[in-house]
């Protein structure tokens, strides 16, 4: 078939290229002037399957309020008069129950768990690069409270079968030794040794090349305007280039995807929550992550990348607001500060956000709607890196009319029906 995928950020790549695996001629519509430009450009780094978890779980809201109140806040909330935003916050607080969790964290394992396979494949048969460690994320907790509320993700990871090991203070210095130079400030961690790091921008732009490689055209710096149909069919996209006619068409367009669709009728609770990082060369290697730490108080992300360090996190609740604030890059230096004093020049790092497409249950959404023609694959939030290979593989077998290689319950649009 001819199909037309929209935007080419990780997951529009992935997208692009597992559906040209599968024989099909593909074009890939982008704004930008090349790919994984906006919120693929600078994430935290984690190909993290075990972390794989929804933001919305027991405990949150009275962990909110507190968030609020510190200097170093993990969440921030920026009220407007957008219903979006309140409907989405109050549908992300139904899910804050320990059924739902359950629910909402296995489908996001057993996706995550799925994706990470197809990109050790993907890593296998083409050898792309991209600063690439498998050295596993090592969870750090600072109380033993942590440590305690840590123990329902456990029983998750027990029961999918997902390595992983729960370490006293000296047991994380023996996965990360820099931490052995800030003694005192930790008291254990959990051990992920299957999840990986890399950079997601330097994977996305060499898998463009790739998939151009597979018959591929991107048209690049196309503004994308409407949807069109006849009837339930999407027949064509109105762009700047005009009218573009294909047999399929993927919407990866992130937190803007909901905005696309909604003329059709189509409703997603997709919301844009946008998130910090910080870049900065390594200037001593021994005092430097080994591989991803996750700090659970900031809720930051730490990962080597090559030469570099990538330090990402906060939840900001802003709209489809991409300024940078000050104060939320020293959150990002403080946390790094904290763990690994030395081991980067953070006068020399360089500061990015980015809008990740978060849903209020964790979720993606992947496959079709009510509309013949038209695919989905986007609301992956923080974990839209992670989850970008097995996403786009089962997105690709169910354009092509094959069974996906795993339960594809809970994925689609349908979950949100009444």
């Amino acid at each position: 078939m001819k199909i037309i995928v929209l935007g080419s950020g990780v997951v529009g790549t992935t997208s692009a290229y597992f559906l040209a695996r599968a024989g099909h001629e593909v074009t890939v519509i982008e704004r930008q002037d090349g790919a994984a430009l906006e919120t693929s450009f600078a994430n935290a780094g984690e190909v993290s399957s075990g972390m794989a978890a929804p933001w919305a779980a027991p405990g949150i809201p009275m962990k909110a309020l507190r968030w609020l109140a510190m200097r170093h806040s993990p969440l921030v909330v920026r009220p407007s008069f957008d219903p979006r935003m309140w409907r989405w916050l109050m549908q992300m607080l139904g899910n804050c129950n320990p059924a739902s969790y359950a629910v909402n964290k296995s489908r996001m394992v057993r996706l995550a768990e799925y994706s990470r396979d197809c990109l050790i494949a993907l890593r296998e048969e083409t050898g792309i690069a991209y600063d690439h460690r498998s050295k596993g994320t090592l969870q750090v907790f600072r109380n033993p409270r942590q440590l305690d509320e840590a123990q329902d993700d456990i029983a998750v990871l027990q029961r999918y079968g997902v390595p992983h090991a729960l370490f006293d203070a000296a047991g994380c210095e023996t996965v990360e030794p820099a931490l052995a130079r800030v003694r005192g400030k930790i008291v254990g961690g959990l051990h992920l040794p299957c999840d990986e790091t890399g950079d997601c921008f330097k994977f996305t732009q060499a898998l463009a090349q790739m998939a151009k490689g597979l018959g591929v055209v991107f048209r690049n710096k196309v503004e994308i305007r409407r949807l069109l149909h006849e009837g339930d069919a999407v027949t064509a996209v109105d762009t700047s280039l005009g009218e573009l006619k294909a047999d399929a068409f993927v919407m990866a367009l992130g937190s803007y995807s909901p905005l696309m669709l909604a003329p059709l009728g189509i409703k997603i609770p997709v919301y844009p929550v946008k998130g910090y990082s910080i870049t900065l060369p390594i200037i001593d290697a021994a005092s430097a992550p080994e591989s991803t730490i996750m700090e659970e108080t900031y809720k930051v992300g730490i990962t080597r990348l090559g030469e570099r360090i990538r330090v990402g996190g906060t939840a900001e609740i802003a709209g489809y607001d991409l300024r940078l604030h000050e104060a939320r890059r020293a959150t990002l230096v403080h946390a790094v500060s904290e763990l690994f004093p030395g081991g980067g020049d953070v006068e020399k790092a360089t500061f990015w956000c980015g809008l990740r497409p978060m849903t209020p249950d964790g979720t993606p959404v992947i496959g079709p709607t009510r509309y013949r023609k038209l695919f989905l694959n986007t609301g992956h939030g923080t974990l839209g890196w992670t989850m970008s290979c097995g996403s786009a593989r089962v997105l690709a077998d169910l354009v092509s009319g094959r069974a996906p290689e795993i339960d594809t319950e809970g994925l689609s649009i349908e979950r949100y029906r009444p």
